[in-house]
């Protein structure tokens, strides 16, 4: 028998792995570690969609199998938020389904859509599951500059031009995941003019739209006139309305495309469970002052994160959207790479952070910041870190080994 099935071979060991075993270990000891590594939303839901959730769990009928492609008003709910927030236009019964979060949308679209040796077009750093979901799928996948801007464009004139086979499909993220950086309508109207000349679909995962910080909201890449011919775009309410546990997604867009996530959908799950499905319905049409309140509390973190940072001496760019703080290792630091500096940061100052390289290759000179605890948390580790960094034995380790990097 083979050592390893194929598709887990084409899986590299989870890099996060090794700094969230260092942080189990350390909290066993009894350590108070401060984790910023994941992105996992602290704050509660807020309270009419819990409200909504019990009264719908009360009525018997809503514990029977549900809708693959979630239930009518949930489709009509999206669509109502398109509408309101992009003036986009979608059909409910055409352009929209619920996914179990964005990441299980993507994830199966990809094997939908995929035939073995397809080349994808992935930016570098990115969320694992962009470029993964493809790999499982058996795609090859050729990395972009992961910033929204020339360089890319350029990027994407050579792949067309030196790929064999030509790309298939072009993933963007924006508000980006780690990197944090925004696009503006233009970007997208290069890139959906772009693919639409040489039959590329575009994949959008929008799952921060509403974590901004600027005057200027991000925009839908379904705002581009012609977009839907070619492009389908990813949504959550994980972050937007604190729900990260509930796995609520959707995407929206090209109808072939989300006829064939809601065929593959419909051979492996029966959607959400109704009661959530009900209670996301009611975040999407009730009240919209949590929104701005949920923004609100992360400008404020942000604000405090970079400004303690810099004051530390570690010049941190401030993120004009997401969750995250995409921080360059220190030089002094920069030798290690990020699976060794994000152990040192842990041992050393009691903060876990996510290794840059967990998004690419190209993002081993960076750590990944979340803006996960509140600033009295945020406050504590701000000082862990200052003192790490001015510390007489914080002079930089010895360089990592390849295996540090596996």
């Amino acid at each position: 028998m083979p050592e390893e099935f194929h598709r887990i071979r084409r899986l590299p060991p989870y890099v996060f792995a090794e700094v969230n075993k260092a942080k189990a270990q350390a909290r066993a000891a009894g350590e108070d570690i401060i984790d910023l590594g994941m992105g996992n939303p602290d704050s509660p839901t807020p309270p009419h969609i819990v409200a909504k959730l019990v009264e719908a769990v009360q009525d018997p009928r809503t514990h029977r199998y549900s809708v693959s492609r979630g239930i009518a008003g949930l489709r009509r709910a999206l669509a109502g938020y398109y509408q309101r927030r992009f003036g986009v236009q979608l059909d409910p019964e055409t352009e929209v389904v619920a996914t179990l979060g964005s990441k299980e949308g993507l994830a199966n679209l990809a094997a939908a859509i995929t035939s073995p040796g397809d080349t994808i077009l992935v930016p570098n750093p990115s969320y694992p599951i962009h470029q993964f979901g493809f790999i499982i799928a058996g795609a090859s996948v050729r990395s972009l500059p992961a910033t929204p801007d020339d360089d890319m464009l350029q990027a994407l004139d050579l792949a067309v031009r030196h790929s064999v086979p030509k790309p298939t499909a072009l993933i963007v993220n924006f508000p980006s995941n780690p990197t944090a950086y925004l696009a503006d309508l233009e970007f997208y109207k290069q890139v959906v003019g772009f693919c639409r000349k040489h039959g590329i679909w575009i994949m959008s995962d929008l799952a921060y739209a509403e974590i901004y910080f600027g005057d200027k909201a991000p925009p839908s890449i379904l705002q581009v006139e012609g977009a839907k011919d070619i492009a389908v775009e990813f949504t959550s309410l994980s972050k937007t309305y604190s729900m990260p546990g509930w796995r609520m997604g959707f995407a929206a867009g090209n109808p072939r495309l989300i006829t064939a996530l809601t065929r593959m959908k419909s051979y492996l799950d029966y959607g959400a469970f109704t009661p959530i499905q009900v209670a996301a319905t009611a975040a999407l049409n009730g009240p919209q002052d949590c929104v701005q309140a949920m923004r609100d509390l992360y400008r404020e973190r942000r604000d405090v994160l970079v400004r303690g940072l810099q004051a530390a001496g570690w010049d941190v760019p401030s993120p004009e959207g997401s969750m995250f703080a995409w921080a360059p290792i220190p030089p002094r630091f920069a030798h290690l790479g990020s699976v060794a500096f994000s152990k040192l940061l842990l041992a050393r100052a009691k903060v876990a952070v996510a290794p840059g390289i967990g998004f690419g290759e190209h993002g081993d000179t960076h750590v990944r910041i979340a803006l996960v605890e509140n600033t009295h948390r945020l406050r504590q580790a701000l000082r862990n870190i200052r003192g790490f960094l001015q510390a007489d034995n914080a002079s930089p380790a010895e360089p990592a080994s390849q295996g540090d990097h596996s």
